[in-house]
């Protein structure tokens, strides 16, 4: 099997993984060679359910009237689905692993589609320029001009990689192509820093580690994108990560186990752990290492309860969280619910109906009516639904895995209010938040259509 690239961008209503989708795909499949192959671009229709993040508009400028145009929410995220589950498929973009790969790993789940398989079935796998410029900038610096943050759309500027506006999808596509051309004429750097992206051979690097050097945007420029971390063990809930703790935290000795830094580490993914050498860490940073380390070494019941705090560690956990935002709740598909979506999916939009009605109660039988409701044939469940997308107290917002609120028409309207009086904008702005202002005031409170003849809802 060879496998192929499939570099791709999206723009979004807004940043809520669970509770936003996507407006505007485009993708550029390439060999192995990074030769271009083939190339999609589209449009997707708003969701009635869906209230745009005002912020995101005018960011991406992204017309209403544009997307109307596009395909629906169903079709185009199937679409999405098959290119990246296409055999062989390396999906890659930049910070797609910290944005747009769990974005669509929620729109398949949504829509009844296999939220996991293209990161590891039939050859399929995952990258992303954005970790990868940081080890440039760090070990290869002279390949590129570098501006003082690592925003595409500035290295793009700075290196004149390509022409158009930043955050338009198909753009920011060609920009970090043009990107990955740049890192992949040192083969010798591409092929080992391509090499943290695969499962095995990440584990294999760090196995032997019991101090190592975390590579990571997110430490930010004034750690110079790192940080010297120590192995405090695999995670005992959360299987897939390994926990380090950070050395480079200074009254080292004054912390609580819940106040120090750790990098949650999943193999495959950032944050890249190296091991530790003289010429990566400055001699000021090597001595509070080293200060740390004699700490915890005087110290072993203190360590001890650093390391199960860290090790045993879940995530809150909140009560109601709404059917579309509990991919992490509820498991991987049992046989006969991942037999229930391809029967879906196969249907006819009359036999979809029968099919659903038949189907037990389950999160995915609240999934299939919300997709009928949005697309197919309207119901009284997507009616009542609606009431709580738009609900008369902001108390009663839907609320995701992580306990955030779903973005309301009245919370929205109130943004649009406060950013027409307290920000700087352009006419083009302007114009697109009226827009989507008159929208909101015309799709809402209430659906002007009355819904009738809809089958029996599913039970939340």
């Amino acid at each position: 099997m060879r496998s192929t690239f499939l570099f791709y961008d999206i723009e979004t209503t807004g940043l809520n993984k669970a509770f936003d989708q996507v407006l505007q795909f485009a993708a550029i499949r390439t060999d192995q060679m990074l030769n271009e192959l083939e190339r999609h671009e589209f449009f997707v229709q708003l969701n009635a359910d869906v209230i745009p993040s005002p912020k995101a508009m005018i960011t991406h400028h992204l017309s209403l009237k544009d997307i109307a145009k596009g395909h629906n929410e169903y079709d185009a995220i199937k679409k999405i689905h098959a290119m990246m589950n296409q055999p062989g498929t390396i999906s890659v973009g930049y910070n797609t692993l910290g944005f747009d790969d769990e974005f669509l790993r929620f729109s398949f789940y949504r829509n009844l589609l296999s939220p996991y398989t293209h990161q590891f079935a039939n050859g399929c796998g995952r990258m992303d320029i954005y970790p990868m410029a940081v080890m440039y900038y760090l070990f290869k610096n002279e390949m590129l001009k570098w501006p003082s943050n690592f925003k595409l759309e500035n290295i793009n500027a700075l290196n004149q990689l390509v022409s158009g506006r930043a955050h338009h999808a198909m753009v920011d596509v060609e920009a970090t192509l043009a990107l990955a051309k740049i890192f992949f004429d040192d083969r010798i750097m591409w092929n080992h820093v391509t090499g943290y992206f695969n499962k095995r051979k990440d584990e294999e690097r760090i196995t032997a580690l019991k101090t190592g050097l975390a590579i990571d945007g997110i430490f930010g420029a004034d750690k110079n994108y790192q940080s010297p971390v120590l192995y405090l063990g695999n995670h005992l809930h959360y299987k897939n990560q390994s926990i380090w703790l950070r050395l480079d935290q200074e009254d080292f000795s004054t912390l609580t186990p819940e106040s120090r830094y750790v990098v949650r580490k999943k193999c495959g993914e950032p944050s890249f752990i190296i091991p530790i050498k003289p010429k990566y860490v400055s001699v000021e940073k090597q001595k509070l290492v080293d200060a740390n380390l004699e700490w915890l070494s005087a110290h072993p019941a203190e360590l001890k309860a650093i390391s199960h705090y860290h090790l045993h560690f879940q995530y809150p956990t909140y009560p109601s969280v709404d059917v579309e935002a509990s991919l992490y709740l509820n498991g991987f598909m049992t046989t006969p619910e991942q037999h229930f979506c391809q029967q879906f999916h196969a249907k006819s939009v009359e036999d979809k109906i029968p099919l659903v009605e038949k189907f037990q109660a389950s999160p995915l039988k609240i999934l299939a009516t919300r997709i009928l409701g949005r697309h197919f044939s309207k119901n009284t469940f997507f009616d009542e639904y609606m009431q709580k997308v738009n609900p008369l107290d902001e108390e009663n917002a839907l609320i995701d895995y992580r306990g955030q609120k779903r973005l309301t028409p009245k919370a929205a309207l109130a943004e649009i209010s406060r950013m027409n009086s307290e920000e700087t904008l352009t006419d083009e702005q302007r114009v697109l938040l009226r827009e989507l202002e008159s929208y909101l005031n015309l799709s809402f409170p209430r659906r002007r259509e009355s819904i009738h003849n809809g089958f029996p809802p599913a039970r939340e």
